[in-house]
């Protein structure tokens, strides 16, 4: 979306490729936005005028994106605002909603028009430490004016700006599902399961290395620009993008912990996804980026962690915090819990201190997952260590135990259980006042399915659909307390 010059040679290689169906991939959904109710707060807007490095016209405000009959719409409107001759939005789940690989889709009609510019895309997570197009960017969709084709297009830094775009011919005013196949290897699109477009980025080739990252998404209307023109056909304003829903599924790919004695190392910021965070530049040994402004409630999830064989793990978690925090760490959303670890005070964001946690894991693939019970802290990496090869036994198959679980002391915070959930009845443990307290239930994308307030120790949630959810408890003693359940 910025600074478009769209390749020739990419529009050439594209003609070559011609069209073809894509084949069934395995993909699971982690996120979200159906737009069922409204924005979920999954979204930020961007405000001001001032071109948006592309000589655009438009003044972005939060007042042009609403949400009707479950369709998000953006409106482009002729209006003066801050010195600007016309409004629209843009949306992102920048520091939210942050995505390594994956399946990236959205539901859109778009509006037609000289001067209109809408579009789908991501940008890197790093921008604000590299800026663009060091953080590289992935378009979607785009579609300029009133023609009869989108563009799916990346762009990235070598040795300067770099690009390599396609496009194909379809009825962009009509309802299609747009969308990306991201992998280690390879970015494809799609409009409609028809793949028209490929880069390969194997190890960063030419330059590529930008796309080995997370990434956030965008929504956006401009009006004018230095790719559409300055022209303006003001009789087709106000002018509309509609967005059915966003979608984001991922693959897993497998990590597997060494044998006995030796250990991996998760970098904190090599998420699959994340709820809440935020990376910036670490100064712990190594350098590079550590994961950043965690606040009670986040999460980042590291897809299939594979665990060859069952027995004793050390996972040891490199921290940073000054005033201390509580962290958990689980498996597959939640359903099996590692149990909380404690973060020392260490005396400022950048004092790194390494804390670990010893538990039991049945042999296994898992989603592994890091939850903030407490806010306040840094992490840097993960490292996950065999320590025995003790076979666990068989009332372990369906959860993990820490070791301060298996000797009958439940961890301090919220407690759930049974997790998964048994007859409908989830019942609840903390170090709190529960009677009176608030509580908020809300689905795997965003959405709050129950909500009320505690008159006993137990919830009743036998009308939730199978899935992973979160509790989230405010104290009649105000302290407000989080943990995932599956049901």
């Amino acid at each position: 979306m910025k600074n478009r010059l769209l390749s020739t040679l990419g529009a050439a290689a594209l003609a070559l490729l011609g069209h073809s169906t894509a084949h069934a991939q395995t993909y699971q959904q982690v996120w979200a936005d159906e737009f069922t109710t409204g924005i979920s707060s999954s979204w930020v807007f961007e405000t001001g005028g001032g071109g948006w490095g592309n000589n655009e016209k438009q003044y972005y405000q939060r007042a042009n994106a609403t949400v009707a009959n479950g369709i998000l719409q953006i409106t482009a409107k002729k209006e003066n605002v801050g010195g600007m001759p016309y409004t629209s939005s843009r949306m992102k789940t920048q520091g939210l909603k942050e995505f390594k690989y994956g399946k990236v889709e959205a539901r859109m009609k778009l509006p037609l028009g000289q001067g209109l510019w809408p579009a789908f895309w991501m940008l890197g997570a790093n921008i604000n430490t590299v800026s663009w197009p060091a953080c590289g960017e992935i378009d979607v969709m785009e579609h300029i004016n009133a023609e009869n084709k989108v563009y799916g297009t990346v762009h990235w830094d070598s040795n300067g700006h770099a690009e390599y775009g396609g496009n194909i011919i379809t009825t962009p005013q009509d309802y299609h599902v747009y969308s990306i196949e991201w992998e280690p290897t390879y970015i494809r699109w799609f409009v409609d399961g028809t793949k028209y477009h490929e880069i390969n980025i194997t190890n960063g080739t030419g330059g590529t290395e930008e796309f080995q990252r997370p990434f956030f998404l965008l929504l956006n209307l401009a009006v004018a620009g230095n790719w559409p023109g300055q022209t303006v056909d003001e009789s087709k304003l106000p002018a509309t993008m509609y967005v059915d829903y966003v979608r984001v599924y991922q693959k897993n790919t497998t990590t597997t912990p060494p044998p006995t004695g030796t250990s991996i190392t998760i970098q904190a910021e090599a998420y699959s996804s994340m709820n809440g965070v935020q990376t910036e530049a670490t100064t712990d040994t190594g350098g590079g980026q550590n994961v950043a402004y965690i606040d009670a409630g986040d999460w980042m999830a590291y897809n299939n962690i594979n665990f060859p064989t069952s027995g004793t793990y050390n996972i040891e978690y490199r921290v940073a915090s000054p005033s201390g925090g509580t962290l958990s760490s689980d498996l597959n959303a939640g359903s099996i819990q590692l149990g909380n670890t404690t973060i020392p005070a260490t005396g400022g964001w950048q004092n790194w201190t390494t804390v670990s946690k010893t538990v039991n894991v049945n042999a296994g693939t898992y989603n592994f997952g890091v939850f903030a019970q407490t806010g306040g802290w840094n992490l840097n990496w993960i490292r996950i260590t065999k320590t025995t090869t003790a076979t666990a036994t068989a009332t372990q198959t369906a959860s993990i135990l820490s070791t301060e679980s298996a000797a009958g002391t439940r961890a301090t915070g919220l407690q759930l259980y049974p997790n998964p959930v048994e007859n409908g009845n989830l019942r609840i443990q903390a170090d709190a006042t529960l009677a009176g307290s608030q509580y908020q239930i809300v689905d795997g994308v965003g959405r709050t399915v129950s909500s009320g307030r505690l008159q006993t120790e137990r919830i009743d949630v036998s009308g939730l659909k199978t899935g992973v959810y979160q509790l989230t408890l405010l104290t009649a003693d105000n302290q407000r307390l989080t943990q995932r359940f599956v049901k």
